[in-house]
């Protein structure tokens, strides 16, 4: 794992918050996460099935956005995405993750990044459940990925065979998004 600042990067004390495309109205009733694409078994959680799991970790780490600000040392709480998905069983022909979210936004991550043994699917963030803007009830952390990989409002995480753009990719962000290599936009 990295350490220091990243390249491009500053370190700010308040929280920009984004919102793409619109906060969601969610009713915690009706969501869930579902588990999807190139498995063996499609899973389908509900809230408190997550937030009730013993495979709940505690994860301390920067949080980076594109736009060049940092913030150090979050505290998110949440379940490995390796751990939750490993009862799905991910057919080894999968090669991205694509996370869709309530508002319509997705994200491409690689299969490598998603399942690396700090990305998680984080339900608390600094001792409480995230907020609303901040993605309440789920959104994946990817610590060395930019934030927008970080999709708020999480409903599916699909695994794909195939890279597909997201929303900021279809708009000529990187494919990726590593933070240390300054992966920002496509070439």
């Amino acid at each position: 794992m990295e350490s220091g600042t990243p390249p491009g990067q500053r370190y700010v004390r308040r929280w920009v918050i984004y919102s793409a495309l619109g906060t969601p109205a969610l009713d915690l009733r009706q969501w869930s996460l579902r588990i999807t694409g190139l498995v063996e078994r499609e899973m389908n959680y509900s809230y408190n099935q997550l937030v009730g799991s013993p495979l709940m970790v505690s994860l301390r780490q920067d949080f980076h956005c594109v736009t060049g600000w940092s913030i150090p040392d979050v505290l998110w709480e949440g379940i490995p995405i390796k751990a939750l998905t490993k009862e799905a069983l991910v057919k080894p022909e999968a090669k991205w993750v694509l996370f869709r979210c309530a508002d319509r936004y997705t994200a491409p991550v690689p299969v490598a990044d998603a399942l690396a043994d700090n990305s998680i699917i984080a339900f608390r963030m600094d001792g409480k459940p995230l907020s609303l803007e901040q993605g309440f009830p789920a959104r994946p952390v990817i610590p060395h990925l930019y934030a927008w990989k970080s999709a708020k409002w999480l409903t599916e995480v699909e695994f794909i065979r195939d890279y597909a753009d997201g929303f900021w990719e279809i708009r000529g962000y990187h494919e990726r998004g590593n933070v240390w290599s300054e992966e920002r936009y496509k070439a």
